[in-house]
């Protein structure tokens, strides 16, 4: 029995993930990191990324990786990146079981 992922990317955040890094002829990477900040404590940020660095986590789908670093990834383990569309606008969203709390945004989280 395989040990299950550290963190989900999800088919609606790879098939978005992909077409955002084709549009800007960069490498369909995408990084999660948590920074301190935000109405929770901790954000969530989300950016296009060249390439993996050593103490990152990789997991893939369809083609697309999503890259996390170890400190971030103590924060987000168990969790799943979606890309949700909604009356509000689009976003990536995190479920993080991990978090205590959060807030309006869907951005910030407390542990």
């Amino acid at each position: 029995m395989s040990e299950p992922l550290p963190i989900e990317l999800t088919q609606a955040a790879a098939t978005r993930v992909a077409a955002i890094a084709a549009r800007q002829g960069k490498p369909a990477i995408l990084r999660l990191a948590v920074d301190g900040g935000g109405c929770s404590g901790f954000q969530y940020r989300f950016e296009l990324a060249e390439g993996v660095e050593e103490d990152d986590v990789t997991v893939s789908r369809d083609g697309v990786s999503l890259i996390v670093d170890s400190i971030s990834l103590d924060l987000v383990r168990g969790s799943a990146v979606d890309f949700v569309e909604s009356l509000g606008g689009s976003a990536f969203r995190v479920t993080n079981p991990n978090a205590a709390s959060g807030c309006g945004c869907g951005s910030s989280f407390a542990i």
